[in-house]
């Protein structure tokens, strides 16, 4: 008996390893040499920035805004003259609980009434690699502060099913409330917002 699963686990093996090493690659890669110089447009169905925030200990919450528009010009043979200039429609931001959405959109909060957009723009590029340093000023609730990013390419390479030359990247970054006018339930709910943004722009 023994013998006949041991058979068995073997075929198994021998079956399943030409279809793993057959998996196709990525059509993206972390691959700097990949990148032309261009300027490139936002993918608004693949960029979104996600936050979340301490609410009372309790929990933690997020939320997300997504259909971005903007645009990044990159040149690999000089990367500190990057330039990306991204528009957050705030009004589009999503939820699960439509009841706090409504909230979060009102003037306790975003005020979308009056600021349906945030706007971010770069002021400085470092690269490192694969890695980069990006200062710029961010508009939100009619406030301008300088924010930094700390990104990272994600992958570049031709999308297939476009056909466009594509690059993505990821980035995070640490945020006050409070720098921007929207301290609301302070400090029960947390002053500091955690952000991650992936962002996908086409050639």
């Amino acid at each position: 008996m023994k013998k006949l699963l041991a058979a068995a686990g073997l075929a198994v093996t021998l079956i399943a390893t030409p279809v793993l090493a057959q998996a196709p690659a990525m059509p993206g890669a972390p691959d700097v040499s990949r990148i032309s110089a261009a300027t490139y447009k936002v993918d608004p169905h693949h960029t979104q920035v996600v936050w979340s925030v301490d609410h009372m200990g309790f929990s933690i919450l997020y939320g997300m805004f997504g259909e971005m528009s903007g645009s990044l010009t990159l040149d690999p043979a000089n990367p500190s003259a990057a330039k990306v200039a991204i528009d957050i429609p705030i009004s589009g931001m999503t939820n699960p609980s439509p009841a706090f959405t409504k909230h979060l959109q009102s003037k306790d909060f975003f005020d979308i009434a009056t600021h349906p957009t945030a706007k971010f723009v770069s002021t400085a590029v470092v690269v490192n690699g694969q890695n980069a340093k990006i200062t710029g000023d961010l508009t939100l609730h009619g406030v301008t502060k300088p924010v930094n990013l700390d990104a990272k390419l994600t992958g570049a390479g031709a999308n297939p099913m476009s056909k466009v030359e594509t690059v993505g990247f990821s980035a995070t970054t640490t945020l006050k409330r409070s720098d921007f006018g929207l301290g609301y339930a302070a400090p029960v709910v947390g002053d500091e917002v955690k952000v991650k943004i992936t962002a996908a722009f086409e050639k």
